[in-house]
């Protein structure tokens, strides 16, 4: 009776385990790559969307415009890291401690951002019906796109997607938006088109067939020039 109670025990501890891990250990067990000393411009973001890796918790590491601008185009941010075994998690704590960029857990995505970024506020509902569809449906394989255009992501989630993804390619309206820099794996429908506007600086509206995306004209506050983050 014991031994029974015993395994009855354990088979309850590995299926509530899970819910009670946190993002940090997630990605704490996610090597980032052997011999990596620093972070910036031309290694950071593939070498954190590659990874990346499957979890219960995070379903996508995301790069909002913010942080990408601190990457590529003013080329401030740069983070060195105590030793060459690291993990995604220990990039992500240099990147925090040591550049202007910030860490925001809302589940399931991790991002990756700055004081200009808004982290909410990009879904318009037209169609509640085709939002609940989208919800609950699966996208199945691994997404990964690293400074990826809008026409780049639209031909390779088109197909991927039971809306039609507006606008189309080589349109004028998606030329101002952001390359997109993300990593996602088992998010549903409805998370992707999160994942998109998140790392694209857009919003999106859900109609019955489509999920159109325009240019999010937020303004966030700039960083402040003063100092960096723990210095």
């Amino acid at each position: 009776m014991k031994i029974a109670r015993y395994f009855i025990l354990l088979a309850w501890l590995a299926t509530t385990a899970p819910a009670d891990e946190n993002w940090q250990n997630a990605l704490g067990r996610m090597p980032l790559g052997t011999n990596v000393t620093e972070l910036d411009r031309t290694n950071c973001v593939p070498l954190m969307l590659n990874a990346f890796q499957s979890n219960g918790v995070v379903k996508a590491l995301v790069f909002m415009p913010g942080a990408t601008d601190e990457i590529y185009f003013f080329r401030r941010a740069h983070a060195t890291l105590a030793n060459s075994n690291t993990s995604l998690l220990d990039a992500v704590t240099a990147l925090t401690n040591q550049t202007y960029i910030q860490a925001t857990f809302r589940p399931p995505f991790l991002l990756l951002h700055t004081t200009e970024d808004a982290l909410d506020g990009f879904a318009i509902v037209k169609n509640e019906s085709t939002a609940a569809k989208l919800r609950k449906k699966p996208v199945t394989g691994r997404i990964i796109f690293n400074d990826s255009n809008w026409d780049s992501v639209r031909a390779a989630l088109n197909k991927k997607s039971s809306v039609g993804l507006r606008p189309f390619s080589n349109a004028p309206d998606s030329w101002h938006f952001y390359h997109h820099s993300f990593a996602a794996d088992g998010v549903t429908e409805w998370e992707m088109l999160e994942a998109i506007a998140l790392a694209g600086k857009t919003t999106f509206t859900v109609h019955w067939r489509t999920a159109e995306f325009k240019l999010d004209e937020r303004k966030g506050v700039a960083p402040q020039l003063k100092k960096f983050p723990g210095n």
